[in-house]
């Protein structure tokens, strides 16, 4: 009988696994403490799966405890990362169980969702988790951003990991509805450092006040040298022009400008010759609500009156496959699984992922009914609307 449990202290095996997955091409990996026992490599804990006579775990991942921001409150999640398994413990059925594990230790702590980075998004889906938010890269010459010059009064300057907590208002103030709280580790290991080389930091000030900034690595492939922007947040339109003024300003460097940002940036709508950019579209991350009856009443919107039974379907935690039924009035809400046999139809049917995606607003409740997800009547849809609207969603970064 497989099981789940913390992996002990061996990071060579947690390497190795890890690395034959996610970068096979670099043959046997040999593992330096020196190169690979920083403070960003070791964030986080381990889990896997072991049968009684297993000295090596037959599948991996690691955890990252964090906080979430969902609709303006703070909530704690679990970040699931690095799930791993070597060939010749493939086809098992481990990952689930690992999956199944991570969930009950997640739900043990209280923890109010799953956020993960999948490999392939229709496999992490069959198991409940769901698009969070989508991803664009707007690329182009950095003169098709010259537009942006002379727009604000400012200045740039150049940060280093100590001052991060000059940006952390900027942060706060672009934020979408769905944002992961970051703390001094996270801004110093996965923001202002990288896994082989750190990213240049620029803020940029107005009247003596942070009011934007970028970070970004300039890379070369083949003849072309490129800026990528992983990371651009401005208070506002006159400081987001300052920064597409910036990569303009590298336009003796650079041949090529990529902005890899949230939907919600307008690149298109304020460049005077959109047609010169390549946009492209991907999914993010992934999201699953952990515990429905602690969750979906946590995540409310509004003080909304309801009283719905809703039918939920989830491929892997027991506890969240049946009826519940959510009642929200006078700004409380709440909600318990249906004992016994349940009594008339539902007024609402979905799948798990379906409705992690309502309750931390991703999609709306009209376009799961119309993509099949969610079956209502119009009467429910509109009471759901009221209290799951749809919000700006963006995670960006990896963990």
């Amino acid at each position: 009988m497989a099981g789940y449990r913390p992996i002990p202290n061996d990071r060579e095996i947690f390497h190795e696994y890890r690395s034959y997955a996610f970068r096979p091409e670099g043959g046997v990996p040999a593992y330096d403490p020196d190169e690979h026992e920083d403070p960003r490599s070791t964030r986080g804990v381990r889990r896997g799966i072991f049968t009684a006579d297993d000295e090596r775990p037959r599948t991996v991942c690691r955890h990252y405890w964090l906080e979430a921001r969902v609709r303006d409150e703070s909530h704690p999640v679990a970040g699931l990362a690095s799930v791993a398994t070597p060939p010749e413990h493939r086809r098992e059925g481990n990952v689930r169980e690992l999956l199944a594990g991570s969930l009950a230790e997640y739900r043990d702590r209280g923890d109010r969702l799953s956020i993960l980075w999948p490999f392939q998004y229709r496999f992490y889906r069959k198991y409940g988790w769901d698009t969070a938010n989508r991803i664009v890269t707007h690329a182009a010459s950095p003169d098709v951003f010259s537009f942006a010059r002379g727009a604000d009064e400012g200045s740039f300057r150049p940060l280093e990991a100590d001052e991060y907590p000059v940006l952390e208002p900027i942060y706060d103030a672009a934020a979408e509805g769905l944002a992961l709280e970051r703390d001094e580790a996270w801004w110093r290991h996965r923001i202002f450092a990288g896994h082989d080389s750190d990213p240049f930091v620029y803020v940029y000030e107005r009247d003596g006040e942070p009011a934007g900034y970028l970070v970004y690595r300039v890379e070369r492939e083949g003849g072309t040298r490129t800026m990528q922007v992983s990371e651009l947040a401005a208070v506002d339109r006159e400081a987001l022009l300052a920064l597409f003024a910036f990569c303009a300003d590298h336009d003796s460097q650079v041949e090529r400008v990529e902005l890899r940002v949230s939907e919600t940036v307008p690149v298109r709508e304020l460049a005077r010759d959109p047609d010169e950019i390549e946009t492209t579209l991907e999914n993010g991350p992934m999201v699953r609500i952990v515990d429905i009856t602690e969750g979906l009443p946590a995540l409310t919107a509004n003080e909304a009156d309801a009283a719905l039974a809703l039918e939920v379907e989830d491929p892997l935690a027991d506890w969240n496959d049946g009826r519940f039924v959510l009642e929200t009035a006078d700004g409380t809400a709440t909600c318990e699984r249906a004992t016994g046999e349940p009594d008339g139809e539902p007024d609402a049917n979905l799948d798990v992922g379906a409705l992690s995606q309502l309750a931390v607003g991703a999609r709306s409740v009209r376009d799961l009914a119309y993509a099949g997800r969610l079956e209502a009547d119009a009467e429910t849809v509109a009471v759901l609307e009221d209290v799951y609207p749809e919000t700006d969603v963006y995670l960006g970064h990896h963990f």
